[in-house]
């Protein structure tokens, strides 16, 4: 069955250029997204495609998940399009991914990541993260959903959450 997971950045710190592209994961939110990564490996959900805002935290948080998936890594697909996208933009890019990726990673941010999952998350879908991921979504909070559809058409209640990680 396909899954999709859904991460928001890592701990970022703040802009002192006043540009918020660009900011930067703090050491607290590299070693969260380390963890991310090393419970993906540990835990046998390792995505095959990778979808990430262009945003530099968003990146970070990228290559530091990649690092603890070594080669398991996928390449990561850089999408201008979810820096600080809606939650009905975000599944747009979602649903232009090809149906051979069995498993994907979407890389992104608030209010978007929590948005969308809140969208999907499918009566079927585990109680406990369900609350969990409503009351808060922290940096490196990490949504895995089970979908038994093409990405095509996923449109909402129609993906079953099943776990929500957070490196914290």
């Amino acid at each position: 069955m396909p899954e999709l997971l859904i991460l928001r950045h890592g701990e970022s710190g703040h802009s002192f250029s006043g540009d918020d592209h660009s900011r930067t994961l703090t050491d607290h939110g590299r070693q969260q997204a380390r963890a991310v990564g090393r419970w993906l490996m540990e835990s046998g959900h390792l995505p095959d495609n990778t979808v990430c805002s262009d945003a530099m935290r968003t990146r970070q948080t990228c290559i530091w998940v990649n690092h603890e998936l070594g080669e398991k890594a996928p390449t990561p697909y850089l999408d201008q399009r979810l820096y600080l996208a809606a939650p009905r933009s975000m599944l747009a890019i979602i649903n232009e991914v090809p149906e051979t990726v069995r498993s994907l990673l979407v890389v992104a941010h608030m209010p978007g990541v929590q948005e969308l999952s809140m969208d999907l998350a499918s009566a079927r879908s585990a109680e406990d993260p369900v609350i969990q991921m409503a009351g808060s979504w922290p940096p490196a909070g990490l949504a895995r959903f089970e979908v038994d559809k093409p990405w095509a058409e996923l449109d909402g209640r129609d993906a079953q959450l099943t776990d929500f990680f957070t490196a914290d």
